[in-house]
């Protein structure tokens, strides 16, 4: 009877082993379901049915606000995550059925690690120290003592350290010397002031020689204006002066009463004789001959 129940659990070992289908060779894009392989749903999909030995794995779509990043034998699939703004969260991404939503921190913040669960307040440089490297998404600010000859006075997530003031290139003298914190304080030399005052002297008497040749030369052309207009009509033409310079002359014809009537012409002796008409005027025939 021991033999029998030996062969009886070995057989129900081998059927449990031939069930699970470890025995059975399916691809990364399979998975064993009862003795066979069945096809993995692609991303964005999920599992409705399983396969059987008449038809092949049923998929549908995945829900609203839910996704599936690779190829899956699951009946579910994974909702998006939602980014919290009370704790300093903004969606980047709102995501799809193949990818999950992306959140990023608010201005002012980054994350705390690659996922983003999580943000921290960007560190703002105290005074004495530079930014030497600005906060990114993963990040925070960098920050670096000033060096001597540089200094910053403000709290900043930016701005790198400054350097100090060149008094001698302004044509100042140093009255303070900087720190890290404090930029050097400068002031006029002892002979600034003197130094000044000529060439203001200089700046002024160009001004006056200026202003002096402009008056001069607009004077100038004033009275070469005047010249020019005493002058014109001796330029005009000499047909056209001497037509204004000649004098008027006015003719007088005095009244002849002699004139009242008309007077005819009579050849005599070759020689026109003038008579008045009314009278009569022999002439001979002996003249006439």
């Amino acid at each position: 009877m021991l033999p029998g129940c030996l062969v009886c659990l070995l057989g129900g070992c081998l059927l449990r082993h031939w069930a699970s289908g470890s025995d059975l060779n399916c691809t990364p894009q399979e998975y064993p379901h009862e003795g066979r392989c069945c096809h993995r749903c692609a991303p964005g999909l999920k599992v409705r049915s399983d396969c059987t030995a008449s038809r092949n794995t049923e998929c549908e779509q995945c829900e609203e606000r839910h996704f599936q990043s690779s190829w899956t034998k699951e009946r579910h699939c994974t909702p998006h995550r939602s980014c919290d703004h009370n704790a300093g969260l903004d969606t980047r991404s709102p995501g799809d059925t193949k990818h999950n939503a992306e959140c990023q921190c608010q201005q002012g913040m980054y994350c705390s690690s690659r996922d983003c669960q999580t943000c921290l307040n960007i560190t703002a440089c105290r005074p004495g120290e530079g930014v030497a490297w600005k906060a990114g998404n993963f990040s925070d600010t960098v920050c670096v003592p000033c060096e001597h000859g540089t200094f910053s006075n403000i709290s900043s997530s930016s701005e790198p350290c400054r350097p100090w003031t060149s008094c001698e290139t302004l044509g100042l003298v140093q009255k303070v010397p900087g720190t890290n914190r404090l930029d050097v304080a400068c002031e006029p030399g002892p002979g600034h002031s003197r130094g000044r005052f000529p060439v203001l002297i200089s700046v002024m008497a160009i001004i006056a020689a200026s202003l002096v040749g402009l008056i001069l030369f607009c004077l100038y052309q004033k009275g070469l204006q005047q010249h020019r207009l005493k002058q014109g009509p001796e330029r005009l033409d000499p047909v056209v002066l001497a037509q204004r310079q000649a004098p008027v002359v006015v003719v007088c014809e005095e009244h002849d009463e002699r004139q009242d009537f008309p007077v005819q012409e009579t050849l005599l002796g070759r020689q026109p004789v003038a008579q008045e008409d009314g009278k009569e005027s022999r002439i001979s025939e002996q003249e006439r001959l």
